[in-house]
């Protein structure tokens, strides 16, 4: 397991290199730079051009992408002149709003989805298996902005039972002090996990159901309920397990829309407004930590799922 885990780390710095290197030149070919977004359609070129000097921008791409991996290793993401404050501040003060949204959609899509799936499996080609299924797949398919808007527009204008932004605050805290402000961000994130996970976790369980263990603790008079408690359910969780970080940069890239859906100023509200300003240094901030999170998650699936199942085995 050590040496597993050793060459994983090692893969997971070569794949964020690789990450970060595609993701800032593709940024550096977008029309418009960071000087005009500054200063203006109004700016001179030779005030352009005394910005771009000021700040490396003048600089070959390869010269400024090995700076940055520079002050990367030293832990400095870069400081962003649109907000006249450092990357890492601004990320560390948004990221843990973004990891209660995320976080908070994710327990309740599992909690939602694994039970779902399993009933689903339990009653296969039922009316109602395939009544949910229906509705997994038009979760599955709907865009999550128009998703927000009709639960906008139904829960916020029609009813009035939740307000249409999510809450706002410098801090994480308040989130807890408006928990009602956070019901339809959470509900639009989680809606589109759901499709997701329940259908893997059917999936899964029909498979298990065809398993020589399934046949012969039914020969052995065991009721489905001792079924799914003892065998079933454990043996078919699993592959959720590896999906969860699997699907956490599809997550992320669904929680950019919806803070910027309900303006909540979190991680993803902060990318939205990076975009629109050109502003390099927050975008590639952003990239690196949900990056490092995505490699993070899918290193602790692997584990997880050692743990959880003896069958599996790492070479040292």
């Amino acid at each position: 397991m050590a040496g597993y885990l050793v060459r994983r780390l090692i893969q997971a710095v070569v794949v964020l290199v690789l990450v970060t290197l595609v993701t800032f030149v593709l940024l550096h070919f977008l029309p418009g730079n960071v000087a005009r977004a500054m200063l203006g359609r109004r700016a001179t070129p030779g005030a352009i051009r005394a910005f771009d000097v000021a700040n490396g921008y003048n600089r070959p791409l390869p010269v400024q992408y090995w700076l940055y991996l520079d002050r990367l290793v030293h832990g400095n993401l870069g400081f962003s002149y649109t907000f006249d404050q450092s990357v890492g501040s601004l990320l560390a003060m948004d990221l843990p709003k973004t990891a209660l949204l995320v976080g908070s959609a994710l327990v309740f899509a599992l909690v939602i989805a694994i039970p779902m799936g399993l009933f689903q499996a339990m009653h296969r080609n039922k009316p109602i298996d395939h009544a949910l299924t229906t509705l997994s797949f038009v979760g599955y398919s709907m865009p999550t902005f128009w998703l927000g808007i009709l639960l906008i527009v139904a829960f916020a204008s029609k009813l009035h039972l939740f307000p249409t932004e999510g809450p706002q605050g410098a801090s994480v805290t308040a989130s807890f002090h408006d928990p009602g402000a956070m019901v339809l961000p959470v509900a639009t994130l989680t809606i589109t996990t759901v499709s997701v996970y329940s259908r893997y976790m059917r999936s899964s369980v029909i498979d298990n159901l065809l398993q020589d263990y399934v046949r012969t603790a039914r020969a052995k008079g065991v009721s489905n309920s001792q079924l799914v408690r003892r065998h079933l359910f454990r043996n078919s969780v699993m592959p959720i397990v590896t999906l969860v970080g699997l699907s956490l940069p599809t997550v992320l890239g669904g929680a950019i829309i919806v803070e910027a859906l309900f303006n909540y100023p979190g991680m993803g509200w902060l990318f939205w407004q990076a975009a629109a300003r050109h502003d390099f240094a927050v975008l590639m901030g952003f990239v690196v930590v949900v990056g490092a999170a995505t490699v993070v998650g899918n290193l602790l699936s692997d584990v997880v799922y050692a743990v959880t199942d003896p069958r599996i085995r790492y070479a040292a």
